[in-house]
């Protein structure tokens, strides 16, 4: 059997390694670079329960579970440790409490530590373009192929139903499964399947070299902007950068990933938020300053299964703030559904059938 996996990211890696896991063929097809999208710039926060009472808490406990046991099963640091996460308060000018001093000792005065959200059991991290990487190199080890080229098309039977392969760069892959896992991207298999419609939202980051400085201590912390309450988020990683990022919005999704470019007058806000947190955020101590597009749907869960009214094509996307997190749960499962049709983890929150298909008029306004 094989199976062509559309798209290089964190969701392509773990299903190319699971699928591998299983003595299954995979070609791999990505467009630019493994991880060049929110599979490289996102946080990398890792949480176990904090998807509980929902429909993802059984991936999300499944997928912190593989997180710490991958990296004694792939050579390769990514930066996998567990941490501690804070909620809190950026004091506002003019309140009594803007000069009193921070609990935890490397923030600036007046950032208020309000109660601990998450411990070393229950929160990690991984560098996420790291972990991809180091992933898809372990797939590429086992005998995964990776192709470079951009998807057109799938190919189908006679039937006009089911995958026979995909058009890439005028060439046709054969393969008995396709894989759609292409993160916002995804939409454009729209044109070639019946598919949910599936959005990108912009997340603007700045990436700090803090070294040793900054503790394994994650933050959510509310802070006013403009007379506006705004959630900024704090990751140090185990190579020494913290990511911070903040300002989420919604913009046009550009066709190529590489073309993707943070707003300007956000990443100004969101440095000078940065620099009110701690003295160790200073200018010449950024190494980037990015954005990624995260995907979303129209109920906030991911697409992960079979797509309706095609044989032999799957899609795994939409994972939005939890992607890198449900990546390996995600893999696991899809592989475990094209090779033995069952699944460890129930994917029927997830099933694409649940919501229409795509409105044509959103696909030709992009």
């Amino acid at each position: 059997m094989r199976v062509v996996i559309c798209g290089g990211g964190v969701i392509g890696a773990c299903t190319a390694w699971f699928l591998r896991r299983r003595g299954i063929d995979v070609i791999v097809v990505e467009r630019t670079e493994i991880a060049a999208a929110a599979s490289g710039k996102a946080g990398g926060f890792l949480a176990r329960d904090w998807c509980t009472g929902t429909p993802l808490d059984a991936l999300a406990r499944r997928s912190f579970a593989l997180h710490a046991q991958l990296p004694g099963e792939i050579a390769g640091d990514w930066g996998y440790r567990p941490m501690t996460a804070y909620s809190g308060l950026v004091v506002p000018d003019g309140d009594a409490r803007r000069n009193l001093p921070s609990a935890l000792g490397w923030l600036a005065n007046g950032v208020a530590i309000a109660q601990t959200i998450g411990t070393t059991a229950t929160t990690a991290i991984v560098h996420p373009r790291k972990f991809t990487s180091f992933l898809m190199d372990a797939a590429l080890t086992q005998g995964v192929q990776l192709r470079r080229g951009r998807i057109s098309g799938i190919v189908r039977d006679a039937d006009g139903i089911t995958a026979s392969g995909v058009q890439v760069e005028g060439s046709v892959i054969e393969a008995d499964a396709v894989v759609i896992a292409m993160g916002p991207w995804s939409l454009l298999a729209a044109q070639w399947m019946n598919l949910p419609a599936i959005y990108g939202q912009r997340s603007p980051s700045i990436v700090y070299d803090t070294g040793g400085d900054v503790p394994a201590d994650a933050l959510f912390l509310e802070h006013e902007d403009n007379g506006v309450a705004v959630s900024i988020e704090v990751f140090p990683r185990a190579d020494g950068s913290t990511h911070i990022t903040a300002l989420s919005d919604i913009a046009p999704l550009p066709l190529d990933p590489a073309a993707v470019t943070p707003d300007q007058d956000a990443i100004a806000r969101l440095q000078a938020m940065s620099e009110r947190l701690s003295p160790l955020f200073r200018p010449e101590k950024i190494i980037a300053r990015q954005a990624c597009f995260r995907p979303v749907t129209q109920d906030g869960l991911p697409l992960i299964g079979k797509v309706p009214q095609s044989e032999g094509v799957y899609v795994a996307t939409g994972h939005n703030v939890w992607g890198i997190l449900n990546a390996p749960a995600t893999g696991e499962a899809l592989a475990q559904l094209i090779a033995e049709g069952t699944t460890q983890i129930d994917l029927s929150p997830f099933d694409p059938a649940r919501l229409g298909p795509l409105d044509p008029s959103l696909l030709h306004a992009r």
